[in-house]
């Protein structure tokens, strides 16, 4: 996948709609509202000549209550991303006769919370210390599974955010195959939350160049295939620089009731992917 033509490098983003999109409150919303991302997601697609088939869409479902979910799941969502582990987990018990329903955390994770993970996720796509590789590599032996995995990238450098320094992700990747129960299938970052595109796509740009110099030397064990890179506001671009999965909250779901400095107090500190 290589950098788009430059002819398209004026994909904007869509940040100034963080908290005006429309509550999502029925099945035909939520058809709707999937509808009209997955067509954006198709015009990146052909605009950097890929196929739109190789572009997962994640629906992001944090701080969404119960009845939400069942809506989003009756208009076909299956894999829901959350932030919070406790949270997630306490929707999967909720949840549980939805048939078909399956989880992805999306946020940092501690330590500590390894066996919530272990027993209900099927994908973590935050990764980054070796600490809880061993903790949740540990958990999952003893629950009999095995978990898709994504290693975080901090592709800004920004010191707000989680995920492991671009310099430090080879040595980081070449030790995870002492964790055999950890399927790592690739990467995710935050870009900038900006309106500023060209500094938002520098992200992207980044998070493909280093998963392309580190397929040349990685454990046959690894897989590098998954780009998780892009949210409601800034997609586009990401799939324009070649994202295999997109975090989509806000644009489906609709607007949050309150910021996410009322979810998390330490929102100031880390910002959380929507």
């Amino acid at each position: 996948m290589h950098a788009i033509p430059e002819a398209h490098g004026a994909t904007l983003t869509r940040h100034e709609h963080h908290g005006l999109y429309p509550k999502a409150a029925s099945v035909a919303d939520f058809e709707r509202n999937l509808a009209t991302v997955q067509s954006r997601m198709a015009q990146a697609c052909r605009r950097a000549d890929r196929d739109p088939g190789s572009v997962r869409l994640l629906p992001v479902s944090k701080t969404m209550d119960e009845a939400s979910i069942r809506l989003a799941h009756a208009a076909g969502c299956r894999l829901l991303g959350e932030n919070k582990v406790q949270e997630a987990h306490r929707k999967w018990e909720a949840l549980s006769d939805l048939a078909g329903l399956r989880w992805s955390v999306i946020g940092h994770l501690q330590t500590n919370k390894a066996r919530l993970v272990a027993r209900f996720a099927d994908e973590f796509q935050a990764l980054d210390s070796l600490r809880l590789a061993e903790a949740l590599d540990r958990r999952l032996q003893a629950e009999g599974r095995s978990l898709d995995v994504f290693v975080q990238v901090n592709t800004s450098g920004e010191a707000s955010k989680y995920g492991l320094p671009p310099e430090e992700v080879e040595g980081f990747v070449k030790a995870l195959p002492a964790f055999g129960a950890l399927r790592v299938r690739g990467l995710m970052t935050l870009a900038l939350l900006s309106t500023d595109a060209p500094r938002v796509r520098q992200c992207f740009a980044l998070l493909r160049t280093l998963r392309e110099r580190l397929r040349q030397n990685a454990p046959a064990s690894v897989q590098l295939d998954e780009l998780s890179m892009g949210m409601s506001g800034d997609f586009e671009i990401a799939i324009e620089e070649g994202a295999t999965v997109v975090r989509v909250g806000q644009a489906i779901f609709g607007a949050r009731a309150l910021p996410d400095s009322h979810y998390w107090p330490d929102a100031s500190d880390h910002r959380e992917p929507a």
